[in-house]
């Protein structure tokens, strides 16, 4: 199976849990403010990285599905950056699949282009590796943010985005591989 095959196997797995999430709770995400977002990512970010690190977990959740958590909310944090500020307005469930879908064609895009310049690099990269460089593009986030969102020469919030949507599905597929 090739890259696309993977990477839409994994999208469609995490839309999968997202729309049910959505029918299940509405979209109560849209109260979440910037920083929220960046903490929820940086929660499951962390935990991967705590559970890299001690060789153990307590909690049951494995690591795909923070994983998976993290693709989400990537796409969560995407969708927000564009919608009016109402975030007690519930979107009907067949926008929210709509804008889902919107996001992760463009986030797809960016993978083909970066994947055709590097060679598909990340299929040598460690679990590790895509955990430090999402909890890199966290902390950037948090920078911008307190920036107001502006950068001087940097990618902006969106960028950082996509990139750490694009480490959690390369890990997903990385793991997947392993069973």
């Amino acid at each position: 199976m090739g890259t696309q095959e993977q990477y839409q196997g994994v999208i469609s797995g995490c839309k999968d849990i997202f729309i049910k999430k959505t029918k299940d709770y509405g979209t109560s995400w849209r109260v979440l403010r910037p920083i929220s977002i960046v903490d929820q990512i940086f929660i499951k970010a962390q935990r991967i990285r705590n559970i890299q690190e001690l060789g153990k977990q307590k909690v049951s959740d494995d690591i795909g599905g923070e994983f998976r958590g993290i693709v989400n909310y990537g796409v969560i944090a995407l969708i927000q950056m564009e919608l009016p500020d109402d975030p007690y307005e519930d979107l009907p469930v067949e926008t929210v699949s709509r804008l889902y879908d919107e996001k992760i064609s463009f986030i797809y895009g960016v993978m083909q282009d970066k994947n055709h310049d590097y060679g598909e690099a990340w299929r040598d990269m460690s679990q590790e590796s895509f955990a430090d460089l999402i909890l890199t593009k966290l902390l950037r986030i948090k920078q911008i943010l307190r920036n107001e969102g502006k950068t001087l020469i940097s990618e902006g919030m969106d960028a950082n985005y996509v990139d750490i949507v694009n480490y959690a599905v390369f890990a997903l597929i990385q793991l997947d591989e392993r069973k």
